[in-house]
């Protein structure tokens, strides 16, 4: 039989394509700068598998994997190298295999987180003292189980040692028996897989020694039986959290029934102490919770039996004055803490309690005098002291002071000063001073200085104060007070001290007129303006010193009678003060004296004492071998166009005003007239010689354009309206005494000069008195001559062989007058020897 062939079967077997599923490791929440592997698992016996990574892109589809250095594949697995938070997202993966792909596997989420920090916290939060156990925790957020920390001191980069002190569990690091050295910075660091965590912020751990507790008294450490006290336990700590245990000498005080003893919080209360108490205080302070106590210091507490008295004593210890200031001091041995109590007239009347052991009172009247008393008490219930022993306090009236100026309250610059302060007292205790000035008003060019004078003024302690060279700056009100020990008197009234800038001027005044007639008084008066106290004055007559000033030491200088030789230009100086001060000679003031009936006299054309200026004035003397002379403002001169006894002026001018006279070579001066020179266009026509008692005065008033009467003019006396007087001329019949006075005139054009119109005796009455003074005279020789008769008789008998015959010659001038010009009445006595024939 022949062979067979048998058919080859073939069998094949067909699967579905697995799906892929994704893993990561590691399987936890990855941090930035980790490396995260994905592994793409295919479950089938097939090991040439290879391998392509998607992610999902923003185009919401997913993409292929572009490999990088950050992004490597190996295999199946994904390697994604130092993580950041772009790497987050879904992840896929497919396996190829021949020519055939598995469809896209599991997805999965990476999600990449930023590396948390870590936070130190501490226990106790406060200060922790030696000795204490303190636990440092390192809190990390998330918390995973596999964290490991690490813990750090300070700056530095060194991992703290751990000892039989510091111990690490987990996250906590534990300090036992702190010491001061424990103290610093403290941080940590948490570490997973191939990262670690930054620190948040350092913990600072202050380590300070345990506190003193101390004890304090209230009142005070050494109490009285009887009286109730505190005693507080200190400690010197931040802590509000202690409790407190108290001792008295080794054994802890226990607290009684009967509340002798009572405890709250820190302060420990004994009621009604005894001397049993007495003895040795201290106090622990504890934290609840915490191995920790205050090192104790103690006290001492003194309990005394006797009850104290205070001492009363007050100050000034003598009589206190109205307006014044007294103080009780109650004088105690006692510590601080007590109050005190006051009492007048009684002891059930209180009048003042106060913390300190001084009571000032204001003694206003005479009725704050009085008994007085004091003592002192402290604590609650209060526990008092014995009354002090009674205080009398009599009180008098406070003198015032007295403020005075010398030499006087208005002064010059450079003047010497003093301020004298008096007060009338009738003990003999010495006073201080003081002084005191305000300012009347401001003088910003002397700020400083004034400033500087009130400063020193302040510092005076003396009863006088004196200025040396008194300045501007040093005007104001001066006021002053007298101090006796505390006591102070009544201030002064102020006085007001005035400094005028310029210096002193004397200036000179004649009463009743400069123009008399000899025989009559006047008077010349030296003042200071301004100023009126304390001056001594010094005349001059043509610049010569009178040696008789002295009658003029009050201030006037008085002339009675006048006589001819008094004629002149008087000045006056003032002095006061020591050292003394000279005023300003004053400006000169002519003085005329005149004869009764003048031998030489001074002839004006025109004849008037008023002159328009630019008009021509002549002035000549009658007689020869006289010259005219004048005085202007404060010179004398001799007139400027002298011809002979004549002196023509063409031109006027306002300083022509002055005096003019007629004087002999041998200085005497004769008839002097008073001439004003007017700029205005009014003068008023006068005579410019004196009106003879009697007759009539005519005045006009002249208009400088017309050189005429003007018919309307009001005419004027010392002042005043003359009434019924519009016409610009006046007539004044019988002129006499009573009608001397300045004269001037008004009208709408302008106003004169005042001019002074004088009277004088008529000539009548001259020749009457000359008449009565010879009359006189003669009998005045007529009883000499009798007179001498007699005795010649008496001593040698009458005889024809000898005898006297006397002449009485009286020599008249032609005029009535004397023969050297003036009226005055001499005689002469001549006596002649007759022999006798035998």
């Amino acid at each position: 039989m022949g062979s067979s062939t048998l058919p080859l079967i073939i069998s094949f077997v067909f699967s579905a394509l697995p799906t892929p599923t994704v893993t990561v490791t590691p399987d936890s929440a990855v941090f930035t700068g980790e490396t995260v592997n994905l592994k793409c698992e295919i479950e089938s016996n097939h090991s040439d598998w290879t391998y392509e990574w998607y992610q999902w892109n923003q185009m919401n589809y997913y993409s292929v994997l572009q490999l990088s250095d950050h992004h490597t594949v190996n295999r199946d697995t994904l390697t994604i190298t130092g993580t950041t938070w772009s790497d987050g997202g879904w992840y896929t993966c497919k396996g190829h295999i021949r020519s055939v792909s598995t469809q896209l596997g599991s997805e999965f989420s990476l999600s990449v987180n930023a590396l948390p920090k870590s936070t130190v916290t501490v226990t106790p939060d406060n200060d922790v003292f030696t000795g204490e156990t303190v636990n440092l925790k390192c809190e990390i957020t998330p918390y995973y189980s596999s964290w490991r920390y690490e813990w750090y001191k300070d700056s530095t980069d060194s991992v703290v040692q751990l000892t039989h002190n510091h111990n690490v569990y987990r996250d906590t690091l534990t300090i036992s028996r702190a010491a001061e050295s424990d103290q610093g910075q403290y941080w940590c660091k948490g570490l997973i897989r191939s990262v670690s965590t930054q620190s948040n912020s350092a913990v600072s751990l202050s380590v300070k020694a345990s506190p003193r507790s101390t004890v304090t008294v209230t009142p005070d450490s050494a109490v009285f039986t009887g009286e109730t006290f505190n005693l507080k336990c200190v400690i010197e700590s931040d802590h509000s959290d202690w409790t407190y245990e108290w001792y008295a000498d080794r054994n802890r005080v226990k607290l009684q029934s009967d509340g002798h003893y009572t405890v709250n919080r820190d302060t420990l209360t004994i009621r009604g102490a005894a001397e049993s108490d007495q003895g040795q205080y201290w106090c622990k302070g504890f934290i609840d919770g915490r191995s920790v106590s205050t090192q104790p210091t103690s006290v001492y507490l003194t309990v005394k039996d006797l009850k104290p008295k205070p001492e009363l004593r007050s100050d000034p210890a003598g009589p206190a004055l109205t307006g014044n200031t007294v103080t009780l001091t109650c004088n105690t041995d006692l510590s601080t803490g007590w109050d005190f109590y006051w009492y007048k007239n009684t002891q059930e009347s209180e009048i003042k309690t106060t913390r300190t052991n001084s009571y000032s009172m204001k003694i206003d009247s005479l009725s704050d005098g009085g008994q007085y008393w004091c003592r002192a008490g402290r604590g609650e219930p209060v526990y008092y002291t014995q009354y002090s022993d009674e205080l009398t306090l009599s009180v008098t009236e406070s003198p015032k002071a007295v403020a005075i100026i010398q030499p006087d309250e208005r002064v010059f610059r450079g003047e010497t000063v003093t301020l004298r302060c008096d007060i009338k007292w009738g003990g003999n205790t010495e006073w201080t001073y003081r002084w005191e000035i305000e300012q009347t008003d401001h003088y910003n060019k002397y700020y400083n200085q004034y400033n500087q004078h009130k400063n020193n003024v302040s510092r005076c302690s003396a009863q006088e104060l004196k200025i040396s060279l008194v300045e501007v700056f040093h005007r104001g009100n001066y006021s002053c007070t007298g101090q006796m020990n505390t006591q102070i008197s009544q201030r002064s009234d102020p006085v007001a001290l005035t400094v005028y800038s310029d210096e002193a001027q004397a200036a000179v005044q004649v009463s009743p007129q400069p123009w008399l007639t000899e025989g009559h008084s006047v008077t010349l008066i030296c003042e200071v303006p301004g100023s009126s106290t304390g001056w001594t004055f010094s005349w001059f007559r043509d610049a010569d010193h009178l040696s008789d000033s002295s009658r003029g030491a009050g201030g006037s200088y008085t002339l009675s009678p006048a006589a001819l030789q008094h004629t002149g230009f008087y000045t006056c100086r003032a002095e006061r003060g020591e050292p003394a001060y000279s005023s300003q000679n004053s400006s000169a003031q002519p003085l005329w004296v005149t004869g009764v009936s003048a031998s030489v006299r001074l002839v004006l054309r025109p004849s008037r004492s008023q002159h328009f200026s630019s008009d021509s004035l002549s002035l000549s003397c009658d007689s020869a071998g006289w010259t005219v002379r004048r005085y202007t403002h404060t010179n004398t001169q001799d007139c400027s166009a002298q011809t002979g006894s004549t002196c023509g002026i063409q031109s006027l001018s306002t300083s022509d005003t002055g005096v003019y006279w007629c004087e002999s070579d041998s200085g005497e001066k004769r008839h002097p007239l008073n001439i004003t020179v007017h700029d205005g266009a009014v003068i008023l026509e006068s005579s410019a010689d004196p009106v003879i008692e009697g007759e009539t005065l005519t005045l006009h008033c002249l208009h400088r354009s017309t050189n005429s009467s003007i018919l309307t003019a009001d005419l004027y006396k010392d002042g005043s309206l003359i009434p019924n007087q519009t016409t610009g001329e006046m007539n004044i019949p019988s002129f006499s005494k009573s009608d001397e006075g300045f004269y001037y005139c008004k009208t709408e054009r302008g106003e004169s000069p005042h001019s002074w119109i004088s009277v004088r005796a008529s000539t009548s009455l001259s020749l009457l008195v000359i008449c009565v003074s010879v009359a006189l005279s003669v009998f005045l020789l007529l009883l000499i001559l009798l007179v001498l008769l007699l005795r010649h008789k008496e001593e040698k008998g009458m005889s024809s062989e000898s005898g006297d015959i006397i002449y009485s010659e009286v020599k008249h001038n032609a005029d009535g007058g004397a023969d050297a010009g003036g009226d005055a009445i001499y005689a002469q006595v001549l006596s002649k020897k007759k022999k006798t024939r035998l």
